[in-house]
């Protein structure tokens, strides 16, 4: 089975189902390639219902935040598939994720939320998605969300 095609059964298994990236909404693009590296930018958390809203510590649980971080995960998978023309057997490694958690000052479970995630990205391209990371916190988010990340992935 080709990395292509192991990697699309992975997503199926997990119930995953790729679209069409979403649009910028300001004055950028949604990933730069350079190289090998795709640099995408920050993907917001949100579903087939829209943004995932909320404030870790205050109205979210930190199972409710990882589920909006395996959302962003979703997009961020959306993203470099678009810059690899479709086939993500070109991703040799997902470099670093960079998270951003909606949250109360006295929350401290950033890397339990961001975790969502990282989870998703190893299930998907398994050792190839073991990565860097951040996880910190922030006051706000964009529309509210509760949930920001970008990437770098290397490509073949």
């Amino acid at each position: 089975m080709s990395n292509t095609a192991a990697i699309e059964a992975r997503l199926a298994d997990l119930g995953v189902t790729l679209s069409d990236p979403p649009s910028p909404v300001a004055n950028y693009v949604g990933f730069v390639v350079t190289g090998n590296l795709v640099h995408v930018s920050g993907q917001i958390s949100a579903d087939a219902n829209g943004p995932i809203k909320g404030k870790l510590g205050a109205d979210l649980t930190v199972e409710q935040g990882a589920a909006a971080a395996r959302a962003c995960a979703i997009s961020l998978l959306s993203q470099v598939k678009k810059a690899c023309d479709g086939d993500l057997g070109r991703v040799v490694r997902l470099v670093k994720l960079g998270g951003f958690v909606n949250s109360t000052p006295d929350f401290v479970d950033q890397p339990k939320v961001i975790n969502g995630a990282s989870d998703l990205m190893v299930a998907v391209l398994g050792d190839a998605g073991r990565h860097a990371r951040a996880a910190v916190s922030a006051p706000s988010l964009p529309l509210g969300v509760a949930v920001e990340i970008d990437a770098i992935f290397e490509i073949a």
